[in-house]
């Protein structure tokens, strides 16, 4: 049976740590990333991720003899660690077509299972310099460059993995709150299964939520992702802002929140760390 027609999880998350030579990465969340990819292939467990390229990684670090740090910009050569990969999909953000190919990493578990991680890539002649350049810096720019960079890892994420053929997909894990616009990927689809005519219901979302999981990470407010309402109208659409207005985001759209709305299961890190998160998020089931 080919990869994709087994039943699958996808596993999304803005940075995932393949090989330090690879600066797509910048700590802890991207470490987990990576460890969770592994233990699946040591597993064999039908898994498969998805992040973003970065070719211009994070930085590279430098301590002084006085303790001053520097950083530096860093580079790496993406052919000499990935493979290209045929397909194109395409979002919409600020209504013009941005162009999406990705390059495959794959991870060898202790056995031979491989898990393959697809890194998204908007650095195309077909795009305008500021969507080529939404792929390069990880956690760069200002919220529009943010906003834009999570539209393409989950709109683009779900249409690249359907674009390579993967049609099982029975589980689709969002690794902190960067992953969540992917449920409106999902809301996408699920919509076009219900046939002419369907309107996004709360059966539709409970639908989706059956499907997700979601990670949190980052303990404190300052550190989950909001967008004014007026910012994520005219990156998305009309019909994604009226989608996420259904789904509980009013004049500030917060992925954190959307994800916890929307995914059956939610987990921390640590058990300190449920126990902090269920007292930032009162009211969800956050395990750990």
């Amino acid at each position: 049976m080919p990869e994709t027609d087994r039943p699958i999880v996808a596993y999304f998350s803005m940075e995932i740590a393949l090989e330090s030579s690879i600066p797509t990465y910048s700590g802890g969340l991207g470490v987990l990333a990576g460890d969770t990819l592994r233990a699946a292939a040591d597993l064999g467990i039908h898994e498969v991720g998805v992040t973003l390229l970065h070719r211009h990684g994070y930085f590279h670090q430098r301590v002084d003899s006085l303790g001053r740090q520097s950083e530096e910009p860093v580079s790496w050569s993406v052919d000499d660690f990935l493979e290209p990969m045929e397909p194109r999909v395409s979002v919409e953000l600020e209504g013009r077509p941005v162009q999406i190919r990705a390059w495959r990493y794959q991870i060898m578990g202790a056995a031979g299972h491989v898990v393959p991680v697809y890194l998204l890539d908007t650095d195309l002649k077909e795009n305008t310099p500021q969507d080529r350049a939404l792929t390069d810096v990880l956690y760069g720019g200002d919220d529009s460059y943010r906003l834009r960079q999570e539209a393409v890892l989950g709109l683009g994420g779900v249409r690249m993995l359907r674009a390579i053929g993967y049609r099982t997909i029975t589980r689709f894990h969002l690794n902190e709150g960067h992953a969540a616009l992917l449920i409106l990927a999902l809301l996408e689809e699920e919509l076009e299964r219900r046939g002419e005519g369907a309107t996004l219901s709360p059966e539709a979302i409970e639908a989706i939520a059956a499907r997700c999981v979601f990670t949190t990470h980052t303990p404190v407010p300052a550190g989950h992702d909001q967008f004014p309402f007026d910012m994520v109208r005219a990156v998305l659409g009309e019909q994604f802002a009226r989608w996420l207005r259904i789904c509980g985001q009013e004049a500030t759209v917060n992925l954190t929140d959307l994800a916890l709305r929307c995914s059956r299961f939610i987990n921390g890190v640590a058990m300190k760390h449920g126990e902090v998160s269920r007292a930032l998020f009162p009211g969800y089931p956050i395990h750990s």
